[in-house]
């Protein structure tokens, strides 16, 4: 039996559809929710599209989520806002809060939005990336439920992931699109690793006492268990700068987690009850360049930047210089012709959740 299925883009978002119908959640939200995972699966993001329904199937089954969910402002000004996400998945609402950030860029230069309330949204490029469809730069950054992160010099985890998303337009050239975690890994690959049965590359997980942990299941067990160890960093230990990672990591729960006034994971977990919301934040912000420069300026010295990095003489001649976005848009290009690939293990998971929750299992 092969390890993985090939599986066309719009199976997949009808498989993520007959879920979250079955679920009983409202339409409208399902249709920018399956948007969201599909197209982060294209982008190659495995760790935050299809593989993150048994997540959700489990949050659901806690009553942490509201299926029906209206995200709603609760603060607004000329050039910034606050959206309640109503304890739903995060997609409906970080869909929301970014196109709230880009209509008072184009107003007024800049906009800023942020979300509380919420729980996981997927990829955060995602929602950056829609910035420059409109001709502005796009920012994200959110806070994570997961505790998973080990701050240099500690024993345990105490952050997430953490990630950051910044997109900016160009001319002739695609977007940049940075799409990061600020451990030296999302938490999700661990386990996408895991449904792979691949090994951990060495400094992406350590245990109690700082040592590599290479096996996934292993890692694994060290995040959902917390007691010590986890993920590293950026940087992955402290003689290679791990102290940047946990710094950036900080920056981003403080703009997406304290602004909004969402929750801090390793406070909440003392009090929560295994039914209560996630209560995560995210942030956005969109800038207009042409608040700064006459039109077309920026785009043509960003073309400029990154024909420069391109042009780079690569140390291997057969691994061409890339900037940000280069692999997301050749696995986009790829997934479309060729199918979004579902390990096994992931398709057999989403096969038992079909069955206990009525809803079509459509991947093969």
């Amino acid at each position: 039996m092969s390890g993985r299925l090939q599986v066309p883009a719009e199976t997949v978002r009808a498989q993520v559809v007959a879920v979250l119908t079955s679920w009983g959640m409202d339409p409208e939200l399902i249709r920018t929710t399956a948007e969201v995972m599909v197209e982060t699966d294209l982008a190659g993001v495995d760790s935050h599209g299809v593989s993150m329904l048994m997540d959700y199937d489990s949050s659901r089954r806690k009553g942490k989520l509201n299926l029906q969910a209206r995200p709603r402002v609760v603060r607004e000004n000329a050039v910034t806002a606050l959206v309640d996400a109503d304890a739903g998945l995060g997609h409906p609402a970080a869909v929301m809060g970014m196109e709230m950030a880009i209509a008072k860029a184009k107003d007024l230069g800049v906009g800023v939005v942020t979300v509380r309330n919420s729980h996981h949204f997927g990829a955060a490029g995602y929602y950056a990336a829609l910035a420059p469809v409109h001709g502005l730069i796009g920012m994200v950054t959110s806070a994570t439920r997961t505790i998973n992160m080990v701050p240099t010099r500690a024993s345990k985890a105490l952050l997430g992931t953490n990630p950051l998303a910044f997109c900016a337009p160009a001319g002739r050239n695609r977007a940049f699109r940075l799409d990061m975690a600020t451990t030296t890994t999302a938490n999700n690959k661990v386990r996408v690793y895991g449904l792979n049965g691949r090994t951990l590359p060495e400094g992406w997980a350590v245990d109690g006492s700082g040592q590599p942990v290479t096996d996934p299941d292993e890692a694994s067990r060290l995040i959902r268990e917390g007691k010590e160890g986890g993920l590293t960093p950026l940087g992955g230990r402290p003689e290679t700068a791990s102290h940047k990672g946990y710094g950036l990591a900080m920056m981003v729960h403080i703009l997406g987690g304290t602004l909004s006034g969402a929750s801090f994971s390793p406070l909440r977990v003392r009090t929560q009850k295994a039914e209560d919301p996630d209560n995560l934040g995210h942030f956005f912000m969109a800038i207009d360049p042409e608040a700064f420069r006459e039109e077309g300026e920026f785009e043509a010295d960003l073309d400029d930047a990154l024909d420069v990095l391109r042009a780079a003489p690569p140390a291997d001649p057969a691994l061409p210089v890339l900037v940000p976005g280069d692999p997301e848009a050749a696995a986009r290009e790829t997934r479309l012709r060729e199918g979004i690939p579902v390990p096994r293990r992931l398709a057999d998971q989403i096969r038992a959740m079909c069955e206990g929750c009525g809803a079509p299992y459509l991947l093969e």
